[in-house]
């Protein structure tokens, strides 16, 4: 017999599995001692149902852009009312913000804030929201 027969041989008889114990440890959830911006987000996300594209979410961090509970009901509000218009893709502006939506899809393109605006050009859209 092989070495690695034998090894093999010994830890199944070593080892007992039961398939209940490791349904178990795959189903315990995963505890940090904080929460991630992505995180919070997913949270609001799941109450709200606005989603954000990786890009969004890549522009959200690197624009250091951080929302609220209250914007994002805003934004949640402005794209129930795009919607209810029959806009597509949609320029969402509150405060200092400006988001791309697409309505369809319930989520976030793109995320910018006032100083970072550079021509003040939006393309591929075809309704506004001011919240």
């Amino acid at each position: 017999m092989s070495p690695i027969k034998m090894n093999n041989e010994y830890m199944q008889r070593r080892v007992k599995i039961n398939p209940a114990d490791t349904a178990q440890v795959s189903q315990r959830p995963i505890v940090s001692g904080q929460n991630s911006f992505e995180d919070v987000l997913n949270k609001i996300r799941e109450k709200d149902g606005i989603k954000f594209s990786k890009h969004a979410m890549d522009r959200l961090n690197s624009r250091k852009i951080e929302l609220t509970d209250s914007e994002m009901s805003r934004i949640n509000d402005g794209v129930g009312k795009a919607k209810s218009k029959g806009v597509r893709e949609a320029l969402i502006m509150m405060d200092n913000k400006v988001f791309i939506a697409s309505v369809q899809n319930n989520t976030i393109i793109t995320a910018v804030t006032e100083d970072q605006l550079k021509d003040n050009v939006f393309t591929n859209i075809d309704g506004a929201v001011i919240v």
